[in-house]
């Protein structure tokens, strides 16, 4: 599933740490407690703990011990520090979230409503240390963890082959040749050939033309003047 969702529970008879895919080699990589959320514009969770992972982030609340969130970091499209007060009060990590939805069905600046079936649509979120001098050091770990999860190729780019043989490249060369330049089967030179350059052809060609033009010019007006003679 891409995009936020809600998580609910944890180790430790629901008082501990998210639960971890250990079998895809999933590790906790950072705790960060005293940490806020923020979905979209909606109004700032209560403090929370903050558990980075290998594969994900997710968020579980003090308070409320029912309330968590959490994304992949396959969805995380971007993610940057923001220190702007017009943009937010407290410095904090901003990211935007790939959710898999059409722009106008997201809901990136949305009221808050019914949580279970707008969570999907949320398209940025942000998290608000209680220590805002631990901002940079949430932004390294997420650059990390990033790292760990490119984005997969998809299947159409993986079906391009843009590697080609010598002798696929000669065909080709070959075929644009016999299609571009109706060259007569008597002419015992190649023209202009370089590596394939077709232009370097067509200025050769054009060259040749222009040379014989200009001396069959040269011609008539030698026998026009022997005519005034």
């Amino acid at each position: 599933m891409s995009g936020l969702r809600l998580v609910a529970e944890r180790t430790g008879d629901g008082t501990g740490q998210p639960f971890l895919d250990t079998n895809n080699d999933e590790e906790l990589m950072h705790v960060q407690p005293g940490t806020a959320i923020v979905l979209g514009n909606r109004t700032p969770e209560s403090p929370g703990t903050l558990y980075i992972t290998s594969k994900q982030v997710v968020w579980l609340s003090d308070t409320d011990r029912s309330k968590g969130y959490a994304v992949d970091f396959i969805s995380v499209s971007l993610h940057a520090v923001s220190r702007d007060p017009e943009a937010y009060p407290d410095p904090c990590l901003y990211t935007q979230i790939d959710n898999g939805v059409e722009d106008d069905e997201s809901e990136g600046s949305t009221d808050e409503g019914d949580e279970s079936s707008d969570l999907s649509r949320i398209t940025e979120l942000r998290l608000v240390p209680s220590d805002p001098s631990q901002v940079d050091a949430l932004f390294q770990i997420f650059c990390e963890c990033a790292e760990l999860n490119p984005e997969p190729i998809e299947e159409e780019e993986e079906e391009h082959n843009w590697i080609f043989s010598s002798d696929q490249l000669e065909n080709e060369e070959a075929e644009e040749e016999e299609s571009e330049w109706m060259i007569s089967q008597n002419s015992t030179h190649s023209i202009g050939r370089s590596n394939g350059d077709h232009d370097l052809a067509h200025n050769v060609l054009q060259l040749q033309i222009n040379d014989q033009r200009f001396e069959d010019a040269e011609e008539m007006d030698s026998d026009s003047k022997n005519g005034h003679h």
